[in-house]
């Protein structure tokens, strides 16, 4: 099993100033992303009580940006380490690298936008829990 970076905070540009606003901008790879995004999408509209993802994905590398609000997400190695990171500035992203146990829960505004590294590709989510922590067991 190939080892994968840690999960970890990317800062964008934050272009622009109070009186006019901001814009910032996620180009990759090696820019502001480490990887070229193949899909694009976000989530909106969730109750504060539902905890969305579970999931981790065999290849696809994804940067979660909390465009609005505020998203605290939970990532887990299969060897069962926990880091959790809150999210709530626009210009600041989560890389969630593969074979990433990774949890969301939102606040009632939030609006996540999610870079994806691979077109979507069902055979990629690892959505069983003990299979996902199979995969950091020796042998």
């Amino acid at each position: 099993m190939p080892a994968f970076a840690d999960p970890y905070l990317i800062t964008l540009p934050k272009l622009g100033a109070p009186n006019i606003g901001y814009i910032s901008v996620a180009e990759g790879p090696g820019l502001a992303l480490p990887f070229a995004v193949q899909r694009v999408f976000w989530t909106y509209y969730t109750p504060e009580s539902i905890v969305r993802g579970r999931h981790a994905h065999h290849r696809t590398e994804q940067v979660l940006v909390a465009v609005a609000g505020r998203i605290t997400v939970v990532t887990e190695t299969a060897a069962g380490a926990l880091k959790t990171f809150r999210l709530e500035d626009p210009h600041v992203g989560l890389y969630v690298p593969p074979r990433m146990w990774h949890t969301m829960q939102y606040s009632h505004s939030a609006v996540q936008l999610v870079l994806a590294s691979l077109p979507y590709d069902e055979a990629d989510y690892i959505r069983d829990y003990d299979q996902f922590r199979a995969l950091g067991r020796p042998g």
